[in-house]
């Protein structure tokens, strides 16, 4: 990333803050990702400039971050996008920041903090609201959170282009899937615009945005945990509809996220792939046959592979496709022999492991609902022994990452504003979400209890959350009714299982090997309604819809 700057870089850690307080200077902090094309421009335009670059180091303590692997630091210094320019004080406080600077905007933000420094030092530095505000407002769990999300959809619905909101355009998987059950219309012109605008034609897999309303100026670098979540967000459109529009997007992605971004001495799933310096995606395909392939950064992180693998199994378990069962598998067994150590994921396979003063792996509450999903997930599909696993991770997240009655982002300790609590709504709404899926798998009421307690954490703003976080109403549905269970006491694979499987209803959770059954029978469930058992996956089908009804 920084082969063509001339600044001097540290790394991430407390040594940096130490040199800036000893030297009374503030810290540079660029943020940057190996798949973004804007991060290259800026280290060639602006980090190259020896003026500029002397002046950094003189002045400053340049620091530099790959958010994907230090996304801790990424979360509380962001400034909407990468680049992210942030200047702190020695404290690890933000005096300002900025997202792309070129060289004539570098030279005059660099002058100002400069003044700033000296007119006011460690005085002017500020923490940021979400590290300010540590306890969400609290409140009530009701039927009102869905209706209001699904009010928040058809506001903010395109109805010329598609999807929602104005510029930028991004495809918003869970808005997609919690529209699916919610609003068929509309989400099925946003699956179609996603599919029409966002998919490369040519590779297979999503560009992960558009710059503009209409679905122009593409991004055209391609994130796992992005493609990952649309696969299984097509895949569920494919179930509703049975309709082919909606499953080739998700198999082209599949056949993407197998070749190109399969890391084959690692046996997992590769991180990204970035543009490349021509851009070879804006290309026609003769000349794109013939021009290098884009990078692709090999990174194997935990979070974005567990996204990955309950993609890959969620198309398998609809379509039988042994290509997406065969990489889940692989990277499934990757995931659970290298990078799960007592129930905590390892951030990456690549680098030391962050360990706690008892060398401990630290856990990062993304990763933990990531690869929970995942396992959750396999042991719907695939194998009840990831229930193990499954509830290894759920406890060591909750014994590790639990405060009150939601969860940090990881422990409150290290450098800058890493000792700042965080609790990122996303990643609890995803815990709280696969907690619910646990409980069912498990019947072990606790986790359901702990879902509930995190979802009514935050539910005092409910009514101001925006699409993007459309996953927590679908979690507070599930919630609230109960999701869809149908029991098969049959093993995973069996003509049974599989129609369970495929009953349409993609917030349902299947359990196989049920013991409370009679061997070779199913039960449909739904809160306090109890189904006539069936045998065969007609008789099965008559009884969803019977509770559907």
């Amino acid at each position: 990333m920084d082969d063509q700057t001339r600044v001097e870089w540290r790394d991430w850690g407390q040594d940096a803050f130490d040199e800036a307080a000893e030297a009374d200077a503030p810290v540079l902090l660029s943020l940057t990702a190996t798949w973004c094309d804007h991060c290259h421009e800026m280290d060639a335009e602006t980090y190259a400039e020896p003026r500029i670059a002397a002046n950094i180091n003189d002045s400053f303590v340049p620091v530099r971050v790959d958010v994907d692997r230090h996304p801790r630091v990424r979360d509380r210094y962001n400034m909407g996008g990468f680049p992210s320019t942030v200047f702190l004080a020695p404290d690890g406080t933000v005096l300002t920041g900025a997202g792309y600077l070129g060289p004539d905007g570098m030279r005059q933000v660099l002058d100002s903090v400069r003044t700033m420094w000296q007119t006011k030092g460690s005085g002017a530095g500020r923490v940021p609201r979400p590290l300010r505000e540590d306890n969400p407002p609290a409140g009530r769990l009701t039927s009102d959170v869905e209706s209001a999300m699904l009010g928040q959809l058809t506001e903010a619905y395109d109805e010329v282009a598609g999807g929602w909101g104005g510029s930028p355009k991004f495809p918003l998987p869970d808005a997609l899937e919690f529209a699916l059950k919610r609003d068929r219309e509309m989400a099925l012109r946003s699956f179609d615009a996603v599919s029409a605008n966002l998919l490369d034609e040519y590779d297979g897999g999503f560009y992960r945005f558009a710059a503009e309303r209409d679905w122009a100026g593409l991004q055209h670098e391609k994130l796992l945990d992005s493609n990952g979540a649309l696969v299984r967000a097509f895949a569920n459109a494919y179930l509703l509809t049975g309709k082919d529009e909606y499953r080739e997007p998700a198999e082209r992605t599949v056949d993407y996220l197998t070749t190109t971004l399969w890391n084959d001495e690692a046996d997992a799933f590769a991180n990204s792939q970035a543009p490349g310096e021509d851009d070879a995606h804006t290309i026609d395909a003769t000349d794109r046959a013939a021009a290098d392939e884009p990078p692709v950064d090999e990174g194997v992180f935990a979070g974005p592979n567990g996204l990955a693998i309950e993609g890959l199994l969620t198309y398998h378990a609809y379509t039988d496709d042994e290509r997406a069962r065969r990489y889940a598998e692989r990277a499934l067994e990757t995931l659970r022999n290298d990078l799960l150590e007592d129930g905590v994921a390892v951030h990456a396979l690549e680098g030391d492991v962050e360990r706690d003063a008892d060398g401990e792996v630290t856990p990062l509450l993304a990763n933990q609902a990531r690869v929970l999903a995942a396992l959750t997930t396999t042991a719907s599909v695939l194998e009840t022994d990831a229930l193990a696993d499954a509830t290894a991770v759920a406890d060591a997240t909750i014994d590790r990452l639990r405060d009150g009655e939601s969860f940090l982002d990881g422990p409150a300790s290290g450098a800058g504003l890493l000792e700042r609590p965080l609790r990122p709504l996303d990643t609890n709404v995803a815990l709280a979400d696969a907690l619910l899926e646990l409980a069912v798998l498990t019947g072990e009421e606790r986790y359901r209890e702990v879902a509930r307690e995190t979802l009514e954490t935050f539910a005092g703003a409910s009514d101001r959350f925006g699409v993007q976080m459309a996953r927590y109403a679908t979690a507070v549905s599930r919630l609230l009714e109960g999701p869809l269970v149908i029991r098969v006491a049959a093993d995973p694979g069996t003509d049974l299982h599989r129609a369970a499987l495929r009953m349409a209803d993609h917030e349902k959770v299947v359990v196989p090997a049920a013991d409370d059954l009679k061997a070779g029978l199913a039960r449909v469930e739904r809160g306090d309604q109890r189904s006539d058992t069936a045998e065969t996956p007609a008789e099965l089908s008559e009884r969803v819809q019977s509770v559907l009804e």
